[in-house]
Parts: C-alpha cells; sequence; structure tokens
C-alpha cells in the first residue's frame, strides 16, 4: 500500500506536466490519428480485406496495438531523461517505497494510453469502425491497455539500462520491425514460413487477434494453435512481459548506484 501511495504522489507529478505542456499530449493523441488515415485513404485500395470486409473495419484494430506497441519508446525517454536531470536521483533520496517511483511512472503512463486509445477510438468510429458490441468494446480496450501495461515495464526497464535519452533512439527502431512482423497488416500465411511462424508467436499479433475477435472485426484466421487461441494469448503474453520486467526493473533501481 505504501508504494501504491508513493506511487500515485510520482504520477501526480506527471499529470502537472500535462498543464504545464499540453502540446505534448495533444501531439501523442494527434499523430496516431494522422498515421491511421494515412495508412486507411492511401493504401486501403491496395489492401485485399477478408471476406471483402471494410478496410477500416480490418485496420483499426491493428493501428490500437500498434499504438499501444509505440508507448514503449515514450516510456524510455520519460525515464532516461529523469535519470539524466538528476530527477531519479532526488527521488532515491527521499525515504519512499523503492517501487513507487517505477510504480508512478506506470500509472501515469498507462492514464496517457488510456487517452490516446480513446482518441484512436474516436477516430476509428468517425472512419466507419463499429465493434459488434458494447462488451466487446470494453473486452478489446482491455486486451489492448493491458498489452501497454506490459510494455511500460519493459520502458522502464530498458530506460533504466540505457539512462542516457539520446542513446534510447536504438532501442525504439526495433518497434518497427516488431511492429510489422505480425498480423496487424499482413496475413502471416503470406510470408516465407519461419517468418511467418515468428510474426503469428509475435506478442502484439496476438493482441491484434484478440482485438478483432472480441471486437468482432474482420481478421486473417490461421491454423496454428496460437492463431486458434489468440484470446488466451492476449492475456499470457502481457502477464509474462510484466512479471518480467517489474522483476528487473526494480532490481535495476536498486543498483542504480553501484
Amino acid at each position: 500500500m505504501t508504494a501504491v501511495l508513493d506511487g500515485w504522489t510520482v504520477a501526480r507529478r506527471d499529470l502537472l506536466h500535462w498543464r504545464a505542456q499540453p502540446m505534448t499530449v495533444v501531439f501523442g493523441v494527434v499523430f496516431p490519428i494522422v498515421i491511421t488515415l494515412a495508412f486507411g485513404y492511401l493504401f486501403g485500395g491496395a489492401v485485399t480485406v477478408p471476406d471483402g470486409a471494410d478496410y477500416f473495419a480490418f485496420l483499426m484494430p491493428g493501428m490500437y496495438g500498434m499504438t499501444m506497441l509505440f508507448g514503449l519508446g515514450a516510456t524510455m525517454v520519460a525515464v532516461a531523461t529523469d535519470l539524466a536531470q538528476g530527477v531519479t536521483d532526488r527521488f532515491r533520496s527521499i525515504p519512499m517505497a523503492q517501487s513507487g517511483v517505477l510504480i508512478g511512472r506506470s500509472i501515469a503512463d498507462l492514464l496517457n494510453s488510456v487517452l490516446i486509445l480513446a482518441g484512436m477510438l474516436v477516430c476509428g468510429l468517425a472512419v466507419g469502425w463499429r465493434p459488434a458490441s458494447v462488451p466487446g468494446l470494453l473486452a478489446g480496450a482491455g486486451i489492448l491497455l493491458l498489452f501497454r501495461f506490459a510494455l511500460l515495464w519493459a520502458g522502464i526497464y530498458f530506460g533504466l539500462l540505457t539512462r542516457d535519452p539520446g542513446a534510447v533512439t536504438g532501442v525504439q527502431m526495433l518497434e518497427f520491425p516488431v511492429g510489422f512482423l505480425s498480423n496487424a497488416f499482413v496475413a502471416p500465411a503470406t510470408m516465407p514460413g519461419w517468418l511467418g511462424a515468428v510474426s503469428e508467436w509475435n506478442p502484439l499479433s496476438s493482441t491484434v487477434a484478440a482485438a478483432r475477435q472480441l471486437f468482432g472485426n474482420p481478421g486473417w484466421g490461421g491454423e496454428s494453435w496460437v492463431a486458434q487461441h489468440a484470446v488466451f494469448m492476449a492475456v499470457a503474453w502481457p502477464v509474462a512481459l510484466m512479471v518480467l520486467f517489474f522483476a528487473l526493473s526494480v532490481r535495476l533501481w536498486r543498483r542504480l548506484d553501484r
């Protein structure tokens, strides 16, 4: 409980930054919407959607998943910047729970992700995307935010590991191959055998496939075990990643001064 309370105090610091720098929040919401519209209207006519469905009905769950993935870089930059500017050292000198700063960062970034996902959902509704039901909408959004929360801890860990905001760029470059090596835009069955297998086992693929299933939107399907159990894997992957990177982040936090 102490760690949670300390974490909320730290999260409030980041929320105050939103009020002081609102354009950062606005850009975070607008940028993925612009990318979505570019994909939909520039490339939509060249893509064959399963069962002849509307392209935006197919595209939007993939873009929701990609947006959650690309939030990884923002978390890394925030953590590395606090380290470089000495903010982290000041927190470490205060009598508070060691994990409180990390929990605060995860709370603030998750709230930011909720705002970004809400903007994306509104964008989807505006271009004709529709979920099949309200429970499906809530379940799909929950799956996406669970994936983002797991990646938050990966971002915290890599931010603590690199320490230099400039060095984060190299790690951010991995977001693109991970994002495109998934079922968000292309069916894994159309890829070379080994590449398709990697794509199907990509955690993002499970999240996107589960979101499409819960939203009632068209997807690629697939005969593999992981494709047939997308919802289960969309929960299992984030839980495993969360446990791993939370433990690594707390351990690295405690060893920062060594």
